[in-house]
Formats: structure tokens, sequence, C-alpha cells
């Protein structure tokens, strides 16, 4: 009688490939934070994969807290997948291999209950009225130098606010290069309004017409990366049918994780029947929004005099593979001086909750981005990712640097609106 392994059956069983894929070259360890910041072999991309075989053959037993804890570890920002010759799909490695260990469980009560807010609209708009409402008061800036997670998350909070004067104006376009659906996001709509409605100004001015996908929800990117598969596919599939009536030409992005999450939507429903082919649908229609304006050629605003570096976000530059969108659209921008950064391509720490479950390796990849952002001397950092707006944000306050964050489509409507 054959005796099957523990995790036959799992979710990582169903990875096989992407785990044979590996032939352990290395190549991949320069490009991880977390191998950088702590500098151990079982917290590098390689080492983990080392863990999920030993998994997937029943070598290590899910209870294995040392497993867990270097799983719980990764960011999961995918720089390995950039660097990685032989083409291994560690992000959906990592999400299978978090799913079997719990199954489907976050780490945590907190990030279970966080979780559940972002699942369930009425929960997750009170959260984000109330979030707003203490981002209005002066309280995240007075508490935001508290030790430990509440400090931090105060200055989160704080970095919210727009570095720079906001004018409203009226956008007109003639829609002559199609038809485009936002995802409206959870923090994106709930911290960041008036993002959102710059993303769509934006979009009018440069050519496309905006059109509403009403029953929308959370892109389910916060689930998948915690193991909750079955959450991720159940919001998915409400996003799908929201968007296919919305008739949109493209669904547009301003979150990296989001548009990451959307346009593997065909991954994420591949074993089921009735949505897999209109999962494919919906994701081969997804654009970041700096690609849609790169496409057409973003049209240049009024002079905005400040000097500039780009940070990349993990899941638009490793997951997505848009490097030069971004650019396209900040060096659109009159009177932007762009420098570079170093190290623009590793990551800030944030990767979703990850800063909430695991501050201090979060805090120990956040010091290094710091450091290579005071080296640019930047007065602003532009980033398109939520998270990485706050967290980097947060850093800047809580260091008492000089320089802000701030969305590039913030940055190139801030030009329209002083054209």
């Amino acid at each position: 009688m054959t005796t099957m392994p523990p995790c036959a059956d799992t979710p990582l069983a169903r990875e096989q490939a992407g785990l044979d894929a590996c032939v352990h070259c290395g190549f991949c360890l320069q490009a991880c934070p977390t191998y950088l910041a702590l500098e151990d072999e079982n917290d590098s991309p390689r080492g983990r994969i080392v863990l999920m075989r030993a998994l997937a053959d029943g070598t290590l037993p899910p209870s294995d807290a040392d497993l867990r804890e270097h799983i719980d570890r990764c960011l999961g920002c995918r720089a390995c997948e950039t660097a990685c010759p032989s083409g291994v799909p560690y992000g959906h490695l990592l999400e299978a291999t978090r799913a079997t260990l719990r199954g489907g469980q976050a780490p945590t009560v907190a990030a279970r209950a966080l979780l559940r807010v972002f699942s369930h609209r009425p929960l997750m708009r009170a959260a984000m009225a109330l979030a707003r409402l203490l981002a209005a008061t002066p309280i995240p800036t007075l508490l935001m130098k508290l030790p430990g997670r509440i400090g931090f998350g105060m200055a989160m909070l704080a970095a919210t606010e727009f570095p720079l004067e906001r004018a409203k104006y009226r956008a007109e376009g003639n829609g002559e290069n199609g038809s485009a659906a936002l995802l409206l996001g959870c923090v994106m709509e709930g911290l960041f309004t008036d993002t959102n409605r710059a993303t769509e100004r934006v979009l009018i001015r440069n050519g496309y017409e905006m059109v509403a996908a009403p029953s929308q929800g959370c892109c389910g990117a916060l689930h998948a990366h915690a193991g909750d598969l079955d959450a991720a596919r159940r919001l998915a599939r409400r996003n799908i049918e929201a968007f296919e009536r919305s008739g949109a030409r493209y669904v547009v992005t301003n979150a990296a994780g989001c548009g990451a999450m959307m346009k593997e939507y065909d991954h994420l429903l591949s074993g089921d029947a009735e949505w897999s082919e209109r999962a494919r649908a919906v994701s081969s229609r997804v654009r970041d929004v700096s690609e849609l304006l790169a496409a057409v050629g973003p049209q240049s605003g009024g002079v905005l005099p400040f000097t500039v570096a780009y940070d990349a976000p993990c899941h638009l530059q490793h997951a997505q593979r848009v490097t030069t969108a971004p650019i396209a659209v900040l060096e659109a921008i009159p009177g932007i001086q762009l420098v570079p950064l170093d190290e623009s391509d590793q990551c800030c720490g944030s990767a979703g909750i990850y800063n909430l479950i695991e501050p201090e390796t979060s805090n120990a990849v956040l010091a290094r981005k710091l450091d290579r952002i005071v080296a640019s001397h930047a007065s602003l950092v532009a980033t398109g990712n939520p998270g990485c707006l706050m967290q980097i944000g947060a850093g800047l306050l809580r260091s008492d640097m000089q320089a802000r964050v701030v969305h590039p489509i913030d940055l190139l409507d801030a030009s329209y609106a002083a054209d």
C-alpha cells in the first residue's frame, strides 16, 4: 500500500511544475530584500523553495514552526522572478504554500480580522470612513512618533495627506482612445479618494472615456497573499462580473498590487471550468494607468519645479513587468527633475499587511529604502501603490526627513491644474 505525502492534493501540490523549475542557481539572492536584511539562506527565495519542496514531499510537516516562520517572513515582492533565469513562478508558489500551511487562514487573529473587513463591503466602507475621519485630525501627526505598531500606524495615516496644494479642474476629452473602468480599490478609494478622482481626470484629458463598474469590490490580493485563496476567488468572481457589465475596453488600476492580482485572475481561477475563460478575458483588459497614458503619449501640463525620485512598486515592476511607463508619465511634466534612486527596484517593506504582522523585518527593509532616498536628495518620491505610499511616507515622517511621497498620477494631475 502506497502512503501519500501529507501535502498531496493541496494548492502547493498543484504547483509542482513551478517547484521543479528552480535549479538553485542563486541569482535570486541579491534581489531578495529579506535575504539582504537578515542574511539567512532560509529567508531567500532559493532557501524557501527548498522548504516548499520538503513540505510537498512530506519531509517537513505543515506544523513545523521554522518552516512557517521563514515562509511568513517572505514579503512576496517577486523581485526574484525578475532575476530568475528559469522563470520560476515564485509568487504563485508562495500563495500556494501559505494556503497549504493554514488551510486558507491568515497567520494571526489580527490579520484574519483585517482580511474579513476587506472582503465585506459594508465593513470595509465603515473602516475606511473611520480612518478618513482620523486622518483629517491632528491625532496621527501627534502620535506618529510612538514606538511600535500604534505609532507606525498613525504615521501611515498621516502620510495619506497630499504634500502639494491640490487644485481641481474640469477635465475635457473626446474619448478617442477607448473606454476605461477604474478599479476603485479598498485603500485607494478609502484613503486616497482624491488620487482616484485625479486618475479619472488625467485619463479623460488624454482621450479615454471613463465608465462605471458599480458592483466592484476588493480585488482579493491581500487574501491571496495570505493564503486565503477561496476568499480571493470569491472576490475575483464578483469583479469579473462587474467589469464585464461595464463594457469598458480597459480595466484600469492605479494600485500596483491590485493590478497584478487582476492580471492573474486567469491563474487564480484556472481550475474553475465556469469562470476560467471569463477570468482570462477580463485579465487581458487590465492595464495600469501609466500603461494607458504611455500608450498615447501623455499630454504635457504646467510647470512643477520639483526634484523627484521614482520608486518602483514591486508588483508593478516584478509582477506586471511595467517599468518604463511610469517614467514616461513623470517625464511629461515640465519642470520635473528626475533623479536616480539606488535600489528603486527593491521592496519598501509594506507588502500588503506584512508591515502589521512582521514589523521587525518590515522596518529593517524600510530602513534600507530610506537610506537610498536620503542619498538621492529628492524632494518628492513618486510611487504607484497605496501600501508603498503609506509605508515610505510613514518612514519619512518618523525619521524627520524633508522628502515626501506622492502618486505619479497626482503629480501629472497637479501639472494639468497648473496649466
